[in-house]
């Protein structure tokens, strides 16, 4: 750990260390408020910027973010929807595998963004999605898939979750994600690539993720649930057309 720490202390430049603070902090503060953002926001400039950050130690970072949004509004949280949401997303990441062996990952991530489009501009003009019970565990296993696939497993929740309570919908997906996360750093420890390096990182962004969280709870005070709503479907908007472009640049 000794050896990790002076290697990054010796690599990583003042600029450089204040720039991936302030990613992480504002990813923190936009999933703080909305649910959803975290990964949006961080992955794609992880992946330009900071490669050295992706995937493992802003997912490291990310369950926390997850877990405190939960214990925040644990309170409102519907284990019903919980359930049937993780229930989902299992579900959901073992159809993936299925459907890999049958088509291209790139004709089903633009399936889906597709599908995530035309959800969003149905629901401006007025398609209201009951999120009940079936129509979230249709969610989680989409999001399953999508998440597999395009590492992007958050626009079916911004979809059926949008006419939840916000500290509901807060709270659950802060339970989905953080499960989520945590077998994801499994597999990627498993593997080798999550080692002693990649979590000195985690720790050094961790005080910019608790900044970021903690200023969302002074924020989302003064959000409304109309603007929130909002905030998911362009969130879900945005996800959708980021992995057709990647798509198109490949």
């Amino acid at each position: 750990m000794n050896a990790a720490w002076n290697q990054l202390i010796s690599q990583l430049s003042l600029a450089h260390y204040l720039l991936m603070g302030v990613m992480v902090l504002a990813g923190a503060a936009m999933q703080g408020i909305g649910g959803l953002g975290y990964a949006m926001f961080c992955a794609p400039l992880g992946a330009i910027f900071f490669p050295e950050l992706v995937p493992g130690p802003l997912l490291a970072v990310g369950a926390p973010l997850a877990l405190l949004a939960y214990l925040r509004e644990r309170d409102a949280l519907n284990g019903k929807v919980a359930v049937a949401t993780l229930i989902g997303r299992v579900l959901g990441t073992g159809a993936a595998t299925v459907l890999l062996t049958l088509f291209s990952a790139n004709a089903l991530s633009v399936l889906f963004a597709v599908l995530i489009l035309i959800a969003v501009f149905l629901s401006v003009i007025g398609w209201r999605v009951q999120p009940n019970t079936v129509n979230l565990s249709l969610a989680g296993v989409a999001s399953g898939i999508m998440g597999t696939i395009t590492a992007a497993g958050g626009p079916p929740f911004a979809i059926a979750m949008q006419h939840l309570s916000p500290p509901t919908m807060r709270s659950t997906l802060g339970v989905v994600f953080f499960a989520g996360t945590i077998v994801s750093l499994l597999a990627l420890t498993w593997v080798g690539k999550m080692g002693a390096g990649e979590w000195i990182y985690v720790l050094v962004l961790l005080p910019w993720m608790l900044i970021g969280f903690f200023a969302s709870t002074y924020i989302g005070r003064h959000v409304s649930k109309t603007a929130i709503r909002r905030w998911l479907l362009g969130t879900a908007a945005v996800s959708a057309l980021i992995i057709l472009a990647r798509i198109v640049m490949q």
